[in-house]
């Protein structure tokens, strides 16, 4: 027997001269087997260094203890929490993690989908694509009793549960932090508006200045579609070259506010006397900008431990889950982009 390969049930059978099916029952203590041959058994295979291979262990029972992960980008400070979060809950439960990336396109996520699904994963988590309006490639896992469990980014032309950040709220307490703090003509750098996460974020930043009797200005709002560092840089440009200039600006990403400081910083702005700035997501990179970028907390690690828990709860029921939403509230990080007092 070679060393240079895994040991397998075949193999310790064949040293022992015993059938594959009395080691695998002899491994798991099957009392209907002398104590001797129980014995004999695991001692040869800790001697050689036996693994079970746990795709193997669980073929018969039609299930993997892998969990099928999908998510925009996985060098994205959010969502690489959400992972951090997802696999320290599913280890814990005796599941592993088999991840993918959609870039952020639909066609991507398709693919990744159907490479999970034939792999056999036990069940989904996803947070969809920009592009994400139909579900039929998410639907499939659920025609096979697969469960799926989406974060973040949702769709709702799939049944099932759904775990959001409350983007409504968070945007509202960060705008209200900025009038707060004397601010008054505050712009929004937003995201594409039939995304909902952007949607919901764009509406508590208007509810917000309707609350405080500010006024609400479209030409103060730019909708960014890449949501890029270059696209807060070359708004925030458009937006002080104006003759009606804001003296706030709210980004839907801290990557894009990083650009607009950028520019702010390029032009000699003084930040946060002459304007505020706020992010949205609390990538670590906010704690490290001069001024430190003050911004909202999804606490994506939280959200993907709960996706990851109650995707495992379904599958120890043997169930795909109601059509509900659960929310992750959010917490208003105050730094120094903001704080003029």
């Amino acid at each position: 027997m070679s060393d240079k390969r895994r040991t397998t049930l075949k193999d310790i059978a064949k040293a022992l001269n015993l059938s594959p099916s009395t080691v695998s029952r002899a491994l798991n203590g099957y009392p209907s087997l002398s104590e001797e041959t129980i014995q004999l058994v695991k001692d040869y295979a800790e001697k050689h260094n036996y693994v079970p291979n746990p795709i193997a262990v669980n073929f018969r029972k039609n299930r993997t203890s892998i969990i099928g992960m999908i998510v925009p980008h996985i060098v994205h400070h959010f969502f690489s929490t959400t992972i951090s979060g997802a696999m320290e809950t599913a280890k814990k439960q005796g599941y592993s993690i088999l991840l993918a990336q959609s870039q952020d396109l639909l066609k991507d996520e398709i693919l990744a989908s159907q490479h999970l699904l034939g792999m056999g994963v036990d069940g989904l988590l996803i947070s969809v694509s920009n592009e994400t309006k139909e579900a039929e490639h998410l639907q499939a896992f659920l025609d096979e009793g697969k469960p799926v469990v989406q974060f973040d980014k949702v769709t709702d032309q799939l049944d099932g549960p759904k775990i959001e950040v409350d983007d409504f709220e968070g945007a509202y307490q960060a705008m209200s932090h900025l009038i707060r703090q004397g601010y008054r003509k505050i712009a929004h750098l937003s995201g594409r508006m039939e995304v909902k996460n952007a949607h919901e974020r764009f509406l508590g930043y208007k509810k917000a200045l309707k609350d405080h009797g500010l006024e609400f200005n479209e030409k103060w709002v730019k909708n960014c579609f890449d949501i890029s560092e270059q696209e807060g840089f070359e708004f925030t440009h458009e937006l002080m070259e104006s003759a009606d200039r804001p003296d706030a600006i709210f980004c839907i990403t801290d990557l894009v506010a990083l650009g607009s400081m950028n520019y702010l910083k390029s032009s000699g702005y003084q930040i946060p006397k002459q304007i505020g700035l706020m992010g949205f997501s609390n990538w670590m990179l906010s704690e490290y900008t001069s001024p430190s970028l003050s911004s909202v907390d999804q606490f994506g690690t939280q959200m993907g431990s709960k996706a990851a828990a109650l995707l495992i709860d379904l599958l120890k029921k043997q169930e795909l889950g109601a059509n509900e939403r659960l929310e992750v509230k959010t917490e208003v990080i105050i730094r120094g982009s903001s704080m003029r007092s």
